[in-house]
């Protein structure tokens, strides 16, 4: 599994701010459970600190620590997104602010197999397929196609994570919501450990070489495709 999320966030373009979007929970061995979000800041921030929480409580009520499957763990991430909203949903509307937020939570507990799901605003959520094999959050609307076209369900991890980066290049092209420095996690099956975490900053040699590269191909593409014939 391949995990990747920025750290721009924005309340309008004289308050940019950088914010980390990914949390890791591990307990070697047993489980790695990876969460990425996107949103209204404060909603995110809220319904991460109620699940580190109720770990730190371990007062016998089910937390991401101690569930058995990555449904329930996804069923947590949806209930406390659920109960913030309430609390803060309504004060936020009263401002004219946008309260939504969206968690991707994937991982493996134990030998269950892994599994991926994208839960919404509205605590609701849904788990990847092998016919959906990914899932995306945020501003996807630039670096969306980079993934339809490339992403299938048996592909290598290093044409995954090539392809993630492609599309967070794509993204920050069109969009100044979405910039470095992006974070990456790559979890392999059965590992039930993290071993390969990485920031990609401002000035990173391989995020500069891929975004040359990437933009040189498309030129190249763009000028073999034949013109067209006027009748």
């Amino acid at each position: 599994m391949v995990f990747a999320s920025d750290s721009r966030t924005n309340a309008g373009v004289d308050n940019v701010s950088t914010f980390k979007k990914m949390a890791i929970f591990e307990q070697p061995g047993d489980r790695v459970i990876v969460i990425v979000n996107s949103g209204n800041l404060g909603i995110t921030q809220a319904t991460l600190s109620h699940l580190k929480q109720a770990i730190k409580r371990d007062d016998g009520s089910p937390h991401l620590m101690n569930v058995a499957s990555m449904y329930d763990a996804a069923e947590l991430v949806g209930h406390a997104l659920r109960d913030v909203g309430i609390s803060d949903g309504p004060h936020l509307l009263r401002s004219n602010i946008d309260s939504s937020a969206n968690f991707i939570i994937g991982g493996q507990i134990g030998r269950e197999r892994m599994r991926l799901f994208l839960v919404y605003s509205e605590g609701n959520f849904i788990e990847a397929t092998e016919d959906t094999p990914y899932f995306q959050i945020g501003e996807t609307k630039y670096g969306k196609p980079v993934i339809d076209r490339i992403m299938q369900s048996g592909a290598s991890m290093s044409d995954a994570v090539k392809c993630v980066l492609v599309s967070f290049d794509s993204t920050m092209r069109s969009n100044l919501s979405v910039g470095l420095p992006i974070d990456l996690c790559v979890y392999e099956r059965d590992a039930l450990a993290v071993t390969r975490v990485r920031r990609f900053g401002v000035k990173d040699e391989y995020m500069r070489a891929l975004s040359y590269q990437w933009s040189e191909g498309l030129r190249r593409a763009f000028q073999s495709v034949p013109d067209i014939e006027w009748n």
